[in-house]
């Protein structure tokens, strides 16, 4: 019998949100995406020590930075020999607000996966939405390194992303639940802002038509999600990319799923066109409250996780 997983593969791109290995081969996504958090976690487990251990036994010498670069290009390896698709690997976070040091530390992953004889098409380069993390994105784009742009909050940050030509963005929802279930307090109604009522649901469909509608090729990947109603909400999207506990109740149930987003639709009922330079890019991200906060949250969250990455990688190597 037919699960939603399955249905769900025939209207969208299905990404694993993880760095375990049996959990990708377990529910064969297509592509799979990995952050500073996910990897830390993967790697306090006994199963993919390895890979740190080899990373430290091979470059001893290297720089930190490199060994971390390795690290996560040690874990795209492995993901890229079980998924058809891509893998994003994230620059620094630390690095969010720094467009030059952004550009070449890509340059050094990217250059670390050719090493290893994985094509670079395969590989998205995952850069925070920060002004500094589109132009890096935007003239990595120009040199043929794919970008995925995470922590995405707003249309305008989308818009930034697809004036630099990036290849996918990662709209997060979310995070954008929780923002507002937590500025209603006692007031939140679960049931009247779920699934298409969800205000994250419906900041992804907001950029998905925006992009539709004026053929914008930048692919958008639903991202961060707390329950299935938001995936549901959303199937029809470019790529999601789905935790495994996620993926674990979606292969569970048979129920129903229909088609939510449709870029027929979107072209039929086109919105304004909206103009953007980085004046009113950091302008209309002031003044949008929810998205600034969760995009400095972002960045924080990340960067320590970095800095716990970096701490493990020296104290195994010392």
């Amino acid at each position: 019998m037919s699960t939603q997983l399955d249905a769900l593969r025939t209207l969208t791109t299905v990404v694993a949100d993880t760095g375990d290995f049996e959990t990708m081969r377990a529910y064969r996504p297509t592509d799979a995406t990995t952050n500073p958090s996910l990897i830390l976690k993967a790697v306090g487990q006994p199963a993919y020590r390895p890979l740190l251990d080899r990373v430290l036994r091979d470059h001893p010498k290297a720089p930190l930075t490199e060994q971390v670069d390795r690290l996560l290009v040690a874990f795209g390896r492995e993901i890229l020999s079980i998924v058809p698709g891509r893998v994003s690997t994230e620059v620094d976070a630390r690095l969010s607000f720094d467009t030059q040091a952004s550009i070449e530390r890509a340059r050094q992953i990217i250059s670390l996966y050719e090493a290893e004889g994985i094509p670079r098409e395969r590989v998205l380069i995952k850069l925070a939405s920060t002004w500094e993390g589109i132009q890096a994105a935007r003239t990595l784009q120009a040199e043929d390194i794919r970008c995925n742009l995470t922590l995405l909050f707003s249309l305008t940050q989308a818009i930034a992303c697809a004036q630099a030509k990036v290849t996918l963005i990662s709209p997060f929802v979310g995070r954008i639940y929780d923002w507002y279930k937590k500025a209603a307090g006692a007031d939140w109604d679960e049931a009247a802002n779920a699934e298409s009522n969800d205000p994250g649901v419906q900041s992804v469909a907001r950029i998905y038509r925006y992009f539709k509608a004026y053929d914008i090729p930048t692919q958008v990947m639903g991202a961060s999600f707390r329950n299935i109603g938001q995936i549901r909400a959303l199937a029809g999207c470019d790529l999601l990319t789905i935790s495994p506990a996620l993926l674990g109740e979606l292969a569970a149930s048979d129920a129903p799923l229909e088609p939510r987003l449709s870029a027929t639709t979107a072209k039929a009922d086109a919105p304004e066109w909206i103009a953007s330079n980085e004046v009113a890019f950091r302008t209309n991200l002031n003044e949008d409250a929810m998205a600034t906060e969760k995009l400095a949250e972002g960045i924080r969250i990340f960067t320590a996780d970095a800095i716990k990455l970096d701490a493990l990688l020296s104290q195994t190597g010392a």
